[in-house]
């Protein structure tokens, strides 16, 4: 088991197989600068959007976090299998809440990044 804020998970053994059978994923991070009113005037749809996304078709993670040293940022942490399940998420009604939530409580930025990746063995693996 492991810990993601504040939740406990177990590993799927197939979607840990789909990982390492060295199929590409889409991984993406999202930084939003904001402010930590802001934040925890979010903090029930940042809950629902986690919650909600995990449990969706192809999604193996779905994490925000606020970083220690700066809580002005939050970093969002996404694996999906195929760009396919990606705009999928886009189209789900808890996207559309949490976008209303930040449309409530404005962000300083937003920067995505995007990428295809391929799990391989650490350092020393």
């Amino acid at each position: 088991m492991w810990q993601v804020t504040g939740f406990l998970r177990e590993y799927n053994i197939e979607c840990y197989q789909i990982i390492l059978s060295g199929v590409p994923m889409i991984v993406v991070n999202a930084i939003i600068e904001t402010t930590p009113e802001s934040i925890e005037a979010m903090r029930e749809a940042i809950a629902e959007m986690e919650t909600k996304s995990r449990a969706e078709a192809g999604c193996h993670d779905y994490t925000f976090s606020v970083e220690l040293n700066d809580p002005n940022v939050i970093r969002i942490t996404e694996k999906w299998d195929s760009m396919a399940d990606l705009e999928a998420h886009f189209g789900e009604p808890h996207m559309a809440a949490f976008q209303q939530a930040m449309s409530a409580n404005p962000p300083k930025s937003v920067s995505a990044n995007f990428f295809e990746a391929t799990e391989i063995a650490g350092p020393g693996q």
